[in-house]
């Protein structure tokens, strides 16, 4: 099953500040059939307006990977974490037992445009953590760099779920397969660009969910930047 998820197709929320899209289920917007994929149960597209953000907010029993596309974003954290996520960064934050943390635009001038990917972990109550680490575009380049992960494996973020997360920047006219082992599945994000996935063609923002399929064949019409999830 090649289950196709248009941008256009999303949820929506306009708060002013804030412009967001909705893969899943989630606040105000509620779509029976997306509730999740597997492990994979949020993915939004978010626009932050500069100077504006997400106040301090509590999270539990999730896994949260933040992906910058464009721009900045702060963080801060109750664990006593403060960083600045640009584009190449990648962070994961276990809230187990409880976070508190605080997401902003430091700039002036510049909207932030980001992927916030919410992992229910395998396990409740765990304890809380965090990672952040940066590939380059070299890291990801016409292949499939792996970005997270259960046990942390190749330099990847350590993911509290049986789980393998890649990324690649695809140059135009290349193609990068990927095979999966029987029975797993598999959610095709397309973070900007043009591609074809086994002959589904897929714009910035599409998506495509993988279930009982073996493989897939990526084709890049113009450089673009994916993220592949290898889920149980």
């Amino acid at each position: 099953m090649l289950d196709i998820i248009r941008s256009g197709d999303r949820g929506r929320a306009d708060h002013g500040w804030l412009q967001a899209k909705h893969t899943f289920s989630f606040a105000s917007y509620y779509n029976p059939e997306r509730m999740q994929f597997s492990s994979l149960r949020v993915i939004n597209e978010d626009v932050v307006q500069p100077g504006m953000g997400f106040g301090t907010h509590p999270h539990n029993d999730m896994e949260i990977v933040t992906y910058v596309i464009s721009g900045a974003l702060e963080h801060k954290d109750s664990m006593g974490n403060g960083s600045v996520i640009r584009p190449g960064d990648m962070q994961r934050m276990t809230a187990g037992t409880g976070v508190q943390h605080s997401e902003f635009n430091p700039s002036d001038e510049e909207s932030v445009h980001l992927l916030q990917i919410w992992i229910l972990p395998e396990a409740r109550n765990l304890e809380p953590g965090y990672e952040q680490t940066f590939y380059s575009r070299e890291d990801k380049l016409n292949h499939w760099k792996l970005v997270g992960s259960r046990d942390g494996r190749d330099g990847s973020l350590t993911i509290h779920q049986d789980i393998s997360l890649f990324a690649s920047v695809l140059e135009t006219g290349s193609t990068l397969d990927y095979a999966f082992d029987g029975g797993r599945r598999g959610f095709l994000q397309v973070v900007r660009g043009d591609v074809s996935c086994n002959g589904e063609r897929l714009a910035s923002g599409d998506a495509i969910a993988l279930d009982g399929v073996e493989s897939i064949s990526v084709e890049a019409h113009t450089e673009s930047e994916l993220l592949l999830f290898d889920l149980a």
